[in-house]
C-alpha cells in the first residue's frame, strides 16, 4: 500500500485542517521563488516544528516543491511535485531540526542555490488558513507575507536611498499601504518591503534599480 496524504483527501485546493501544512507552506516557497534571479540548481528545506513531525503525511513537502517549481493553490500538478522537480533538474532535499524549541510550530528554512552561484535564504512561518509570512532573509529579520503586491528591495543603508524609492512609485501615483526597512547594521545591507494597493508596473522597478545603492529589486505579486 502506498502512503495516503492530505492531497489525495482534500485535493489541490488545499481546504482544509491541515491548510497550515500545505497552502502555507506552498505560500513560503513561492515567495522564496520570486526573488530567484537565475536556474534552480538546489534546495535545501530544514524543517522545524509540526512541520518536521508531519511533513510526508500532509503534503508538505509537495507542497513546498510546487512552491519552488511556481505553482499555485489550485494546480493539479502539486500532486507530483517530486516529479516536475526532477524534471526541471532541480535537487532537492528534506532536513529536519527538531531541537529548535524556540521556532513557530510551523517553520521551514529554504535554502536555495542558483545555477550563478547566488544563494538565497528565507526563513518562513505558516501562521493558519494558508496564511504565511517571511521572517528572514538572507539573515535578516523581515516581515513579508505577500498578501499585497509588494516590492522588495536589496540595498546599501545610505542617505537618501528610501526617498529616492518612494518617489519612483510616487511619480506612478502608486499608493504605499505599508512600507518597512530591516537592516542589521548601519551602512550595510538593507531591505525595504513595500507593499502598494494596486500595481506596480516594471517601468517602475527598472527605475528603481537605476539607484547605485540598489541590488536587486523583486516584485512579488502571488
Amino acid at each position: 500500500m502506498r502512503d495516503i496524504s492530505v492531497f489525495d483527501v482534500i485535493g489541490p485546493n488545499m481546504i482544509g485542517p491541515s491548510s497550515s501544512h500545505t497552502a502555507g507552506a506552498l505560500r513560503i516557497a513561492r515567495m522564496a521563488q520570486a526573488m530567484v534571479q537565475s536556474k534552480i540548481r538546489s534546495v535545501r528545506f530544514v524543517l522545524y516544528g509540526s512541520f518536521a513531525r508531519t511533513y510526508k503525511g500532509h503534503g508538505t513537502d509537495r507542497a513546498l516543491l510546487a512552491g519552488i517549481l511556481g505553482y499555485g493553490p489550485e494546480d493539479l500538478r502539486i500532486r507530483n511535485a517530486y516529479t516536475y522537480a526532477e524534471e526541471a533538474g532541480i535537487e532537492y532535499r528534506f532536513d529536519i531540526d527538531t531541537a529548535n524549541q524556540d521556532a513557530h510550530p510551523n517553520t521551514v528554512e529554504i535554502v536555495i542555490t542558483e545555477e550563478s552561484g547566488r544563494k538565497l535564504s528565507v526563513v518562513g512561518e505558516s501562521i493558519g488558513g494558508g496564511s504565511a509570512v517571511l521572517k528572514r532573509l538572507n539573515g535578516i529579520d523581515i516581515a513579508l507575507s505577500g498578501e499585497y503586491q509588494t516590492l522588495l528591495v536589496e540595498q546599501r543603508d545610505e542617505p537618501g536611498v528610501l526617498a529616492y524609492i518612494t518617489a519612483c512609485l510616487g511619480e506612478e501615483q502608486i499608493n504605499i499601504a505599508f512600507l518597512r526597512m530591516y537592516r542589521e547594521n548601519r551602512g550595510e545591507a538593507a531591505y525595504t518591503v513595500i507593499e502598494v494597493d494596486g500595481e506596480i508596473s516594471e517601468g517602475v522597478v527598472d527605475k528603481v534599480k537605476q539607484h547605485p545603492a540598489v541590488g536587486n529589486v523583486t516584485l512579488i505579486q502571488l
